[in-house]
Protein backbone atom coordinates (compact mmCIF):
# COMPACT_ATOMS: atom_id res chain seq x y z
CA UNK A 1 0.00 0.00 0.00
CA UNK A 2 2.72 1.94 0.91
CA UNK A 3 4.57 1.29 -2.37
CA UNK A 4 1.56 2.14 -4.50
CA UNK A 5 1.31 5.43 -2.51
CA UNK A 6 4.73 6.80 -3.48
CA UNK A 7 4.44 5.59 -6.80
CA UNK A 8 1.33 7.26 -7.46
CA UNK A 9 2.59 10.60 -5.58
CA UNK A 10 5.65 10.64 -7.78
CA UNK A 11 3.49 9.97 -11.28
CA UNK A 12 1.03 12.67 -10.02
CA UNK A 13 4.36 15.44 -9.70
CA UNK A 14 6.05 14.37 -12.76
CA UNK A 15 2.25 14.91 -14.44
CA UNK A 16 2.27 18.43 -12.68
CA UNK A 17 5.53 19.42 -13.90
CA UNK A 18 5.44 18.47 -17.32
CA UNK A 19 1.87 20.08 -17.70
CA UNK A 20 3.00 22.98 -16.39
CA UNK A 21 5.92 23.63 -18.68
CA UNK A 22 3.64 22.75 -21.95
CA UNK A 23 0.73 24.13 -21.17
CA UNK A 24 1.87 27.56 -18.94
CA UNK A 25 5.33 28.41 -19.49
CA UNK A 26 6.76 27.42 -22.97
CA UNK A 27 3.93 29.73 -24.32
CA UNK A 28 5.05 32.81 -22.11
CA UNK A 29 8.33 31.92 -20.80
CA UNK A 30 8.59 35.63 -19.37
CA UNK A 31 5.54 34.83 -17.45
CA UNK A 32 7.11 33.40 -14.38
CA UNK A 33 10.30 34.06 -12.40
CA UNK A 34 12.71 31.39 -14.24
CA UNK A 35 14.21 30.65 -10.31
CA UNK A 36 10.40 29.69 -9.60
CA UNK A 37 9.89 27.59 -12.46
CA UNK A 38 13.65 25.88 -12.44
CA UNK A 39 12.51 25.05 -8.25
CA UNK A 40 9.37 23.62 -9.63
CA UNK A 41 11.64 20.78 -11.61
CA UNK A 42 13.95 19.94 -8.70
CA UNK A 43 11.95 20.60 -5.10
CA UNK A 44 9.18 17.52 -4.82
CA UNK A 45 8.11 19.04 -1.69
CA UNK A 46 7.06 22.03 -3.47
CA UNK A 47 5.06 20.69 -6.05
CA UNK A 48 3.60 18.15 -3.51
CA UNK A 49 2.29 20.75 -1.57
CA UNK A 50 0.50 22.55 -4.36
CA UNK A 51 -1.08 18.80 -5.05
CA UNK A 52 -2.34 18.24 -1.72
CA UNK A 53 -4.33 21.60 -1.32
CA UNK A 54 -5.64 21.20 -4.59
CA UNK A 55 -6.73 17.40 -3.37
CA UNK A 56 -3.91 15.71 -5.77
CA UNK A 57 -6.05 17.10 -9.05
CA UNK A 58 -3.79 18.34 -11.50
CA UNK A 59 -5.73 21.03 -13.33
CA UNK A 60 -6.68 22.87 -10.26
CA UNK A 61 -3.36 22.54 -9.06
CA UNK A 62 -2.07 23.91 -12.77
CA UNK A 63 -4.33 27.28 -12.12
CA UNK A 64 -3.23 27.61 -8.14
CA UNK A 65 0.99 27.47 -9.78
CA UNK A 66 0.04 30.30 -12.26
CA UNK A 67 -1.29 32.33 -9.75
CA UNK A 68 0.51 31.56 -7.37
CA UNK A 69 3.70 31.98 -9.85
CA UNK A 70 2.66 35.52 -10.54
CA UNK A 71 2.25 36.68 -7.86
CA UNK A 72 6.05 35.88 -6.97
CA UNK A 73 7.03 37.57 -10.05
CA UNK A 74 5.00 40.89 -9.32
CA UNK A 75 6.19 41.07 -6.06
CA UNK A 76 9.86 40.08 -6.76
CA UNK A 77 9.69 37.68 -3.96
CA UNK A 78 12.96 36.34 -4.26
CA UNK A 79 14.83 39.34 -4.46
CA UNK A 80 12.48 40.15 -1.32
CA UNK A 81 15.25 41.53 1.37
CA UNK A 82 15.77 43.49 4.46
CA UNK A 83 16.34 46.46 2.88
CA UNK A 84 13.42 45.95 0.85
CA UNK A 85 11.10 47.35 3.36
CA UNK A 86 10.41 50.77 4.43
CA UNK A 87 12.67 50.66 8.26
CA UNK A 88 10.28 52.71 9.77
CA UNK A 89 7.60 49.54 9.30
CA UNK A 90 10.69 46.94 10.60
CA UNK A 91 10.68 49.23 13.68
CA UNK A 92 7.24 49.68 14.67
CA UNK A 93 7.00 45.56 15.03
CA UNK A 94 3.41 45.12 13.75
CA UNK A 95 4.45 41.61 12.38
CA UNK A 96 7.39 39.66 12.77
CA UNK A 97 8.12 35.72 14.17
CA UNK A 98 8.36 34.69 17.71
CA UNK A 99 7.98 31.70 19.48
CA UNK A 100 6.31 28.71 19.02
CA UNK A 101 2.56 26.81 19.99
CA UNK A 102 2.05 23.90 21.60
CA UNK A 103 2.54 21.53 18.88
CA UNK A 104 5.90 23.21 18.23
CA UNK A 105 4.71 25.39 14.70
CA UNK A 106 6.18 28.67 14.87
CA UNK A 107 4.28 32.38 15.72
CA UNK A 108 3.80 34.60 13.16
CA UNK A 109 2.20 37.39 14.95
CA UNK A 110 0.42 40.23 13.22
CA UNK A 111 -0.63 43.34 16.00
CA UNK A 112 -3.31 44.47 14.24
CA UNK A 113 -3.47 48.00 16.10
CA UNK A 114 -0.06 49.24 14.52
CA UNK A 115 -2.00 49.24 11.55
CA UNK A 116 -3.57 52.14 9.66
CA UNK A 117 -5.56 51.61 6.94
CA UNK A 118 -3.53 53.64 3.97
CA UNK A 119 -3.14 52.55 0.29
CA UNK A 120 -0.07 54.65 -0.18
CA UNK A 121 1.60 51.78 2.43
CA UNK A 122 -0.36 48.61 1.51
CA UNK A 123 2.03 47.34 -0.98
CA UNK A 124 5.08 47.52 1.62
CA UNK A 125 3.00 45.93 4.09
CA UNK A 126 2.36 43.24 1.37
CA UNK A 127 5.76 42.57 0.92
CA UNK A 128 6.84 42.92 4.88
CA UNK A 129 4.25 39.50 5.01
CA UNK A 130 5.85 37.83 2.07
CA UNK A 131 9.36 39.16 3.59
CA UNK A 132 8.80 37.43 6.55
CA UNK A 133 6.67 34.14 5.03
CA UNK A 134 9.80 33.95 1.99
CA UNK A 135 12.29 34.16 5.17
CA UNK A 136 10.72 31.55 6.99
CA UNK A 137 9.61 29.05 4.16
CA UNK A 138 13.38 28.30 2.64
CA UNK A 139 14.32 27.70 6.41
CA UNK A 140 11.44 25.50 7.61
CA UNK A 141 10.57 23.41 4.35
CA UNK A 142 7.16 22.82 4.86
CA UNK A 143 6.56 23.67 8.41
CA UNK A 144 3.52 25.31 9.05
CA UNK A 145 3.32 28.52 11.47
CA UNK A 146 0.14 29.54 13.63
CA UNK A 147 -1.22 33.07 13.08
CA UNK A 148 -1.45 35.21 15.91
CA UNK A 149 -4.09 37.85 14.70
CA UNK A 150 -4.03 39.77 18.09
CA UNK A 151 -6.59 41.90 17.73
CA UNK A 152 -5.97 43.63 21.42
CA UNK A 153 -6.30 47.77 21.79
CA UNK A 154 -7.44 47.86 18.16
CA UNK A 155 -9.98 50.50 16.43
CA UNK A 156 -12.08 50.32 13.36
CA UNK A 157 -9.74 52.42 11.47
CA UNK A 158 -7.19 49.42 11.69
CA UNK A 159 -9.24 46.76 10.22
CA UNK A 160 -8.71 46.65 6.57
CA UNK A 161 -10.04 44.16 5.02
CA UNK A 162 -7.98 44.08 1.54
CA UNK A 163 -5.04 43.78 3.71
CA UNK A 164 -6.67 40.14 5.78
CA UNK A 165 -7.82 39.05 2.47
CA UNK A 166 -3.92 39.74 1.40
CA UNK A 167 -2.91 37.48 3.95
CA UNK A 168 -5.38 34.52 3.66
CA UNK A 169 -4.66 34.40 0.32
CA UNK A 170 -0.72 33.99 0.96
CA UNK A 171 -2.16 30.65 2.80
CA UNK A 172 -4.60 29.46 0.37
CA UNK A 173 -2.64 29.75 -3.19
CA UNK A 174 0.60 31.65 -2.19
CA UNK A 175 2.44 29.84 0.51
CA UNK A 176 -0.05 26.48 1.05
CA UNK A 177 0.25 23.82 3.60
CA UNK A 178 2.06 26.44 5.22
CA UNK A 179 -0.89 27.21 7.79
CA UNK A 180 -1.83 25.53 11.05
CA UNK A 181 -4.03 27.71 12.32
CA UNK A 182 -5.30 31.32 12.72
CA UNK A 183 -5.84 32.23 16.69
CA UNK A 184 -7.66 35.63 16.08
CA UNK A 185 -7.41 37.30 20.07
CA UNK A 186 -9.68 39.63 21.65
CA UNK A 187 -11.92 40.21 18.55
CA UNK A 188 -13.99 43.64 19.52
CA UNK A 189 -17.72 42.61 18.91
CA UNK A 190 -18.62 45.21 16.07
CA UNK A 191 -15.68 42.95 14.21
CA UNK A 192 -17.77 39.99 13.81
CA UNK A 193 -19.77 40.67 10.78
CA UNK A 194 -16.11 41.63 9.38
CA UNK A 195 -15.40 38.07 10.28
CA UNK A 196 -17.65 36.21 8.77
CA UNK A 197 -16.59 37.78 5.49
CA UNK A 198 -12.96 35.98 6.26
CA UNK A 199 -14.80 32.95 6.87
CA UNK A 200 -15.97 32.71 3.23
CA UNK A 201 -12.51 34.07 2.02
CA UNK A 202 -10.62 30.92 4.05
CA UNK A 203 -13.70 28.08 2.27
CA UNK A 204 -14.64 25.28 4.14
CA UNK A 205 -12.05 23.49 4.78
CA UNK A 206 -9.82 25.83 5.93
CA UNK A 207 -12.74 27.87 8.69
CA UNK A 208 -11.51 25.24 11.22
CA UNK A 209 -8.32 26.70 11.27
CA UNK A 210 -9.40 29.54 13.11
CA UNK A 211 -9.74 29.96 16.59
CA UNK A 212 -11.44 32.43 18.41
CA UNK A 213 -10.12 33.24 21.52
CA UNK A 214 -9.91 35.93 24.91
CA UNK A 215 -7.23 35.56 27.60
CA UNK A 216 -8.65 31.93 28.93
CA UNK A 217 -8.70 30.17 25.53
CA UNK A 218 -5.37 31.62 24.02
CA UNK A 219 -3.53 28.97 26.51
CA UNK A 220 -5.31 26.26 24.86
CA UNK A 221 -3.25 26.96 21.86
CA UNK A 222 0.29 28.62 23.06
CA UNK A 223 1.98 28.07 26.80
CA UNK A 224 2.10 31.25 28.46
CA UNK A 225 6.12 31.01 28.16
CA UNK A 226 5.22 32.44 24.61
CA UNK A 227 2.09 34.38 25.05
CA UNK A 228 3.04 38.41 26.33
CA UNK A 229 1.32 39.42 29.69
CA UNK A 230 -1.61 40.79 27.76
CA UNK A 231 -2.77 37.68 26.81
CA UNK A 232 -2.24 36.49 30.39
CA UNK A 233 1.37 35.23 29.35
CA UNK A 234 5.11 35.76 31.04
CA UNK A 235 6.90 35.98 27.54
CA UNK A 236 9.67 38.66 28.47
CA UNK A 237 9.93 39.62 24.95
CA UNK A 238 10.04 43.22 23.70
CA UNK A 239 9.90 43.65 19.89
CA UNK A 240 12.73 45.66 18.29
CA UNK A 241 14.78 46.67 15.50
CA UNK A 242 17.47 46.46 14.82
CA UNK A 243 18.14 43.49 14.15
CA UNK A 244 15.34 41.35 13.05
CA UNK A 245 13.75 39.39 15.34
CA UNK A 246 15.17 36.14 13.61
CA UNK A 247 14.49 32.46 15.18
CA UNK A 248 15.11 33.12 18.77
CA UNK A 249 18.06 31.11 18.62
CA UNK A 250 20.56 31.83 21.85
CA UNK A 251 23.75 30.35 23.29
CA UNK A 252 23.06 27.32 25.19
CA UNK A 253 25.05 26.36 28.46
CA UNK A 254 28.99 25.48 28.30
CA UNK A 255 29.25 27.59 25.45
CA UNK A 256 32.73 26.18 24.66
CA UNK A 257 33.00 23.82 27.30
CA UNK A 258 34.85 23.38 29.90
CA UNK A 259 38.71 22.62 29.62
CA UNK A 260 39.97 19.34 29.47
CA UNK A 261 40.55 18.84 33.03
CA UNK A 262 36.61 20.36 33.65
CA UNK A 263 36.01 18.15 30.70
CA UNK A 264 36.92 14.54 32.30
CA UNK A 265 35.47 15.83 35.93
CA UNK A 266 31.94 16.72 34.34
CA UNK A 267 32.18 13.09 32.79
CA UNK A 268 33.01 11.72 35.93
CA UNK A 269 30.31 13.54 37.73
CA UNK A 270 27.73 12.81 34.73
CA UNK A 271 28.68 8.69 35.12
CA UNK A 272 28.24 9.06 38.69
CA UNK A 273 24.65 10.69 38.62
CA UNK A 274 23.25 8.40 35.84
CA UNK A 275 24.86 5.37 37.29
CA UNK A 276 22.76 6.10 40.72
CA UNK A 277 19.76 6.73 38.22
CA UNK A 278 20.02 3.73 36.11
CA UNK A 279 20.46 1.19 39.43
CA UNK A 280 16.96 2.53 40.72
CA UNK A 281 15.47 -0.67 39.00
CA UNK A 282 18.08 -3.62 39.80
CA UNK A 283 16.94 -5.62 42.38
CA UNK A 284 18.95 -7.15 45.32
CA UNK A 285 19.82 -10.40 43.59
CA UNK A 286 20.96 -8.16 40.55
CA UNK A 287 22.82 -6.16 42.69
CA UNK A 288 24.70 -8.87 44.44
CA UNK A 289 25.30 -10.52 41.16
CA UNK A 290 27.41 -7.76 39.85
CA UNK A 291 29.05 -7.09 43.30
CA UNK A 292 30.44 -10.26 42.64
CA UNK A 293 31.17 -9.61 39.17
CA UNK A 294 33.37 -6.17 40.21
CA UNK A 295 35.08 -8.44 42.99
CA UNK A 296 36.11 -10.62 40.38
CA UNK A 297 37.31 -7.88 37.93
CA UNK A 298 38.84 -5.82 40.79
CA UNK A 299 42.36 -5.95 39.71
CA UNK A 300 41.21 -5.13 36.14
CA UNK A 301 44.06 -2.58 34.68
CA UNK A 302 43.19 1.54 34.86
CA UNK A 303 43.72 1.55 31.19
CA UNK A 304 40.38 -0.56 30.65
CA UNK A 305 38.65 1.65 33.19
CA UNK A 306 39.69 4.73 31.39
CA UNK A 307 38.46 2.73 27.97
CA UNK A 308 35.37 2.42 30.04
CA UNK A 309 34.34 5.76 30.85
CA UNK A 310 35.47 7.27 27.59
CA UNK A 311 33.25 4.83 25.54
CA UNK A 312 30.12 6.21 28.04
CA UNK A 313 29.16 8.22 25.18
CA UNK A 314 29.69 5.66 22.61
CA UNK A 315 26.80 3.85 24.09
CA UNK A 316 24.48 6.60 22.05
CA UNK A 317 23.27 4.93 18.88
CA UNK A 318 24.05 6.47 15.85
CA UNK A 319 21.63 8.89 14.40
CA UNK A 320 20.16 7.31 11.00
CA UNK A 321 18.94 10.12 9.23
CA UNK A 322 21.23 12.54 7.66
CA UNK A 323 21.19 15.97 6.25
CA UNK A 324 23.84 16.74 3.70
CA UNK A 325 25.07 20.17 3.75
CA UNK A 326 27.54 21.86 1.71
CA UNK A 327 30.16 21.93 4.76
CA UNK A 328 28.70 19.65 7.10
CA UNK A 329 26.75 16.60 6.79
CA UNK A 330 24.60 16.79 10.19
CA UNK A 331 22.64 13.72 11.47
CA UNK A 332 19.85 13.47 12.57
CA UNK A 333 18.68 15.30 9.48
CA UNK A 334 15.76 17.41 11.58
CA UNK A 335 14.38 15.80 14.79
CA UNK A 336 16.48 15.44 18.12
CA UNK A 337 14.88 12.05 20.17
CA UNK A 338 14.91 12.63 24.08
CA UNK A 339 13.33 10.05 26.32
CA UNK A 340 10.51 11.29 28.18
CA UNK A 341 11.31 11.77 32.00
CA UNK A 342 9.39 8.25 32.64
CA UNK A 343 11.88 6.85 30.14
CA UNK A 344 15.27 8.29 32.00
CA UNK A 345 17.11 8.49 28.81
CA UNK A 346 17.86 12.13 29.08
CA UNK A 347 20.97 12.60 26.80
CA UNK A 348 20.99 12.65 22.91
CA UNK A 349 23.82 13.09 20.20
CA UNK A 350 24.29 15.08 17.46
CA UNK A 351 26.89 13.95 15.21
CA UNK A 352 28.79 16.50 12.64
CA UNK A 353 31.33 15.17 9.12
CA UNK A 354 33.37 17.60 7.54
CA UNK A 355 32.85 16.77 4.07
CA UNK A 356 35.12 19.95 2.98
CA UNK A 357 39.15 20.03 2.69
CA UNK A 358 39.35 22.90 4.94
CA UNK A 359 38.90 23.11 9.30
CA UNK A 360 34.75 24.11 9.84
CA UNK A 361 33.98 25.87 12.43
CA UNK A 362 30.31 25.54 13.95
CA UNK A 363 28.33 26.50 16.91
CA UNK A 364 25.02 25.41 18.40
CA UNK A 365 22.50 27.74 19.32
CA UNK A 366 19.11 27.08 20.95
CA UNK A 367 15.74 28.87 21.60
CA UNK A 368 15.61 27.21 25.29
CA UNK A 369 19.59 27.89 26.28
CA UNK A 370 18.60 28.00 30.43
CA UNK A 371 17.24 24.28 29.71
CA UNK A 372 20.15 22.45 27.84
CA UNK A 373 23.61 21.82 27.86
CA UNK A 374 25.71 21.14 24.80
CA UNK A 375 29.29 20.10 24.64
CA UNK A 376 30.97 21.24 22.65
CA UNK A 377 28.89 24.10 21.68
CA UNK A 378 31.43 26.01 19.83
CA UNK A 379 34.48 24.55 18.31
CA UNK A 380 35.86 23.21 15.01
CA UNK A 381 36.23 19.90 12.93
CA UNK A 382 39.19 18.67 10.86
CA UNK A 383 38.57 17.77 6.89
CA UNK A 384 37.13 14.27 6.88
CA UNK A 385 36.70 13.99 10.31
CA UNK A 386 33.75 13.74 12.70
CA UNK A 387 32.50 15.28 15.99
CA UNK A 388 29.78 14.30 18.40
CA UNK A 389 27.85 16.88 20.12
CA UNK A 390 25.98 15.66 23.20
CA UNK A 391 23.04 17.88 24.03
CA UNK A 392 21.08 16.97 27.79
CA UNK A 393 18.68 18.53 29.66
CA UNK A 394 19.65 20.50 32.32
CA UNK A 395 18.43 20.84 35.83
CA UNK A 396 15.88 18.66 35.34
CA UNK A 397 14.27 21.24 33.07
CA UNK A 398 11.92 19.03 31.05
CA UNK A 399 11.75 18.50 26.54
CA UNK A 400 9.62 20.76 24.65
CA UNK A 401 8.73 20.42 21.08
CA UNK A 402 8.57 23.65 20.97
CA UNK A 403 12.60 23.80 21.71
CA UNK A 404 15.06 24.46 18.56
CA UNK A 405 18.34 23.82 17.49
CA UNK A 406 20.63 25.64 15.17
CA UNK A 407 23.83 24.32 13.59
CA UNK A 408 26.26 27.18 12.24
CA UNK A 409 29.28 26.28 10.24
CA UNK A 410 31.53 28.14 7.99
CA UNK A 411 34.63 26.92 6.48
CA UNK A 412 37.57 28.22 8.21
CA UNK A 413 39.42 28.72 4.47
CA UNK A 414 42.73 30.85 6.14
CA UNK A 415 44.22 28.96 8.89
CA UNK A 416 44.46 31.03 11.89
CA UNK A 417 44.38 28.50 14.84
CA UNK A 418 41.27 27.23 16.63
CA UNK A 419 41.23 28.08 19.85
CA UNK A 420 38.63 30.53 21.91
CA UNK A 421 40.32 33.46 21.16
CA UNK A 422 40.59 32.61 17.50
CA UNK A 423 37.35 31.07 16.90
CA UNK A 424 35.41 34.03 18.48
CA UNK A 425 37.36 36.51 16.52
CA UNK A 426 36.43 34.20 13.29
CA UNK A 427 32.45 34.44 14.18
CA UNK A 428 33.14 38.47 14.18
CA UNK A 429 34.42 38.40 10.66
CA UNK A 430 33.06 35.75 8.73
CA UNK A 431 30.34 37.03 6.69
CA UNK A 432 26.50 35.77 6.98
CA UNK A 433 26.53 34.23 3.23
CA UNK A 434 29.40 32.07 3.90
CA UNK A 435 27.93 30.82 6.84
CA UNK A 436 26.07 27.52 6.53
CA UNK A 437 22.79 26.97 8.98
CA UNK A 438 20.71 23.89 10.06
CA UNK A 439 17.78 23.63 12.25
CA UNK A 440 16.58 20.93 14.47
CA UNK A 441 13.73 20.26 16.24
CA UNK A 442 12.94 18.45 19.86
CA UNK A 443 11.12 15.10 19.83
CA UNK A 444 10.08 12.74 23.06
CA UNK A 445 9.89 9.73 22.24
CA UNK A 446 7.72 7.65 25.13
CA UNK A 447 9.30 4.45 27.22
CA UNK A 448 7.42 1.40 28.12
CA UNK A 449 10.58 0.67 30.19
CA UNK A 450 10.46 0.81 34.37
CA UNK A 451 10.74 4.03 35.71
CA UNK A 452 14.08 3.97 38.09
CA UNK A 453 14.11 5.21 41.25
CA UNK A 454 17.35 6.73 42.85
CA UNK A 455 20.09 4.45 44.84
CA UNK A 456 20.51 5.91 48.44
CA UNK A 457 24.46 6.88 49.51
CA UNK A 458 24.20 4.12 52.14
CA UNK A 459 22.74 1.42 50.00
CA UNK A 460 26.16 -0.24 49.54
CA UNK A 461 29.08 0.56 51.84
CA UNK A 462 31.33 1.45 48.87
CA UNK A 463 33.18 4.42 47.55
CA UNK A 464 33.03 6.61 44.46
CA UNK A 465 35.08 4.94 42.48
CA UNK A 466 33.01 1.41 43.02
CA UNK A 467 30.02 3.27 42.20
CA UNK A 468 31.42 4.61 38.88
CA UNK A 469 32.71 1.01 38.41
CA UNK A 470 29.37 -0.65 39.62
CA UNK A 471 27.65 1.89 36.97
CA UNK A 472 30.19 1.13 33.91
CA UNK A 473 29.19 -2.60 34.41
CA UNK A 474 25.86 -2.10 34.74
CA UNK A 475 25.76 0.07 31.37
CA UNK A 476 28.02 -2.64 29.56
CA UNK A 477 25.50 -5.26 30.05
CA UNK A 478 22.31 -3.40 29.80
CA UNK A 479 23.34 -1.23 26.68
CA UNK A 480 20.67 -2.21 24.66
CA UNK A 481 17.99 -0.80 27.37
CA UNK A 482 19.29 2.02 29.10
CA UNK A 483 20.80 3.77 25.36
CA UNK A 484 17.32 2.81 22.79
CA UNK A 485 17.75 3.45 19.35
CA UNK A 486 15.74 6.92 18.48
Amino acid sequence: MAEYHAQNKAKLISETRRRFEAEYVTDKPDKYDPRDVERLQQDDNWVESYLLWRHSIVDETLKMLDESFQWRKEMSVNDLTESSIPRWLLEIGGIYLHGYDKEGNKLFWIRVKYHVKDHKTMLDKKKLIAFWLERYAKRENGKPVTVMFDLSETGINSIDMDFVRFIINCFKVYYPKYLSKMVIFDMPWIMNAAFKIVKSWLGPEAVSLLKFTSKNEVQDYVSVEYLPPHMGGTDPFKYSYPPLVDDDFQTPLCENGPIASEDEASSKEDIESDGKETLETVSNEEQTALLKKINLTEHTSKAEENEKADSKMKAFKKPLSVFKGPLLHISPAEELYFGSTESGEKKTLIVLTNVTKNIVAFKVRTTAPEKYRVKPSNSSCDPGASVDIVVSPHGGLTVSAQDRFLIMAAEMEQPSGTGPAELTQFWKEVPRNKVMEHRLRCHIVESCKPTTLTLKDNAFNMSDKTNEDLYLQLANSRRESDFSTP
